[in-house]
């Protein structure tokens, strides 16, 4: 007596999974997906694009549906454009330069071909500075030798310190200009190896739900307190916006720093202006090794100065320790907003749009649950 073969789920009835009325439809599917996801017809025609498309390359499905796929983006490398021709070809590109509007970007992009259907193809992209998410831990060992060496500077800076005081006691006036030379040089010294340890240090701040705008006015403050520049300052708020999840007295610090940089930028500018933006982002994805997935980073700070910009030579590397374009900029102020930024599961990127005459600073963070 032979066995009977396994019961199939009828899709008639609703409590089997084929007819599951509560299963995400294919447009549901596709606006669930954290990367930027476009399909192209064989003309490179875009006819489907996913929010994270959207907010990735700044241009509504209105404006892109029906255009080509290559007017959209403007390669600034040939090669890549010449190899996206062969319709019957997949491809695979990291850290590509594109331009699109007057927005560069630097994206990850692969092209899948679709089996069935002859010419057309699924493309995908996302932002390649997301990358560096991988090199965190490797960039923190890194730093961490330099934090203990810091720390055991610090015990004969101190001692330094306290004999330039002492005789400073016991010398004539024409020498107490050196002895304070001294104890000068040794307090930014001093500042210079607190800001190391900071790097270096493993262990992040606690978060929790934190109001955004409490703390942008916190930070506008101190700013407008300590610089002496005349700048003008424009808020452009979304009032709607939820608590972000985070620190408070990180969140500020960072603030402070890329809000007093914006007004450093900008301070030989014939009208400077530091404009503050905040707004709600769909589709902004960051995996986070920490915590072993992907998270949601829909809360978006932009920081934006009409300054000559970053150096082009050392654009690319601003967030590395030590790398400035000032003339006595130690190089730890951007390292430290990205330090502080991670540490809260967010991300920071820079921007610049030559053509408007802007510099911008975006910070993606969580909201808070």
């Amino acid at each position: 007596m032979s066995a009977e073969p396994p019961a199939q789920p009828d899709p008639a009835l609703p409590n089997t999974p084929l007819a599951n009325p509560s299963l995400p439809g294919p447009r549901e599917q596709l606006n669930g997906l954290g990367f930027g996801m476009l399909l192209l017809d064989p003309q490179h025609v875009i006819r489907e694009v996913n929010p994270a498309a959207e907010s990735l390359l700044g241009v509504s499905l209105k404006r892109m549906r029906g255009k080509s796929f290559l007017d959209i983006l403007d390669f600034v490398h040939s090669g890549v454009r010449d190899r996206l021709a062969d319709t019957e070809r997949q491809l695979v590109a990291r850290g590509v330069d594109v331009t699109v509007g007057k927005r560069d970007l630097r994206l990850n992009i692969t092209m899948s071909t679709l089996s069935n259907h002859p010419g057309w193809r699924m493309a995908t992209l996302s932002d390649a500075s997301q990358g560096e998410r991988f090199e965190e831990q490797e960039r923190r060992g890194q730093l961490r030798g330099p934090a203990v060496l810091a720390h055991e500077i610090k015990n004969p800076l101190a001692a330094i310190r306290g004999a330039a005081q002492l005789l400073q006691r016991k010398v004539g006036e024409s020498e107490t200009a050196l002895t304070g030379l001294i104890a000068d040089e040794v307090d930014r010294i001093a500042q210079l190896i607190d800001r190391m340890q900071r790097l270096g240090r493993e262990r992040a701040e606690p978060v929790g739900p934190v109001t955004l705008h409490q703390a942008i006015r916190r930070a506008q403050e101190t700013v407008r307190i300590s610089t002496d520049a005349t700048v003008a300052w424009r808020e452009e708020f979304d009032p709607s916006l939820p608590p972000v999840l985070g620190n408070e007295g990180a969140l500020v610090q960072v603030l402070v720093n890329l809000m007093a940089n914006a007004c450093d930028a900008c301070s030989d500018s014939v009208a400077p202006q530091v404009t503050v933006r905040t707004r709600f982002v769909s589709g902004m994805v960051m995996n986070v090794i920490r915590l072993g997935r992907p998270v949601k980073l829909p809360i978006e700070i932009c920081i934006s100065d009409n300054g000559p910009g970053v150096d082009p030579s050392i654009r690319d590397d601003i967030f590395e320790p030590f790398v400035s374009s000032k003339t006595n900029g130690q190089g730890l102020g951007l390292a430290l907003v990205q330090k502080l930024v991670r540490d809260m599961d967010g991300r920071v990127s820079h921007e610049r749009d030559e053509d408007g005459g802007w510099t911008h600073f975006r910070i993606h963070l969580p909201m808070a649950r």
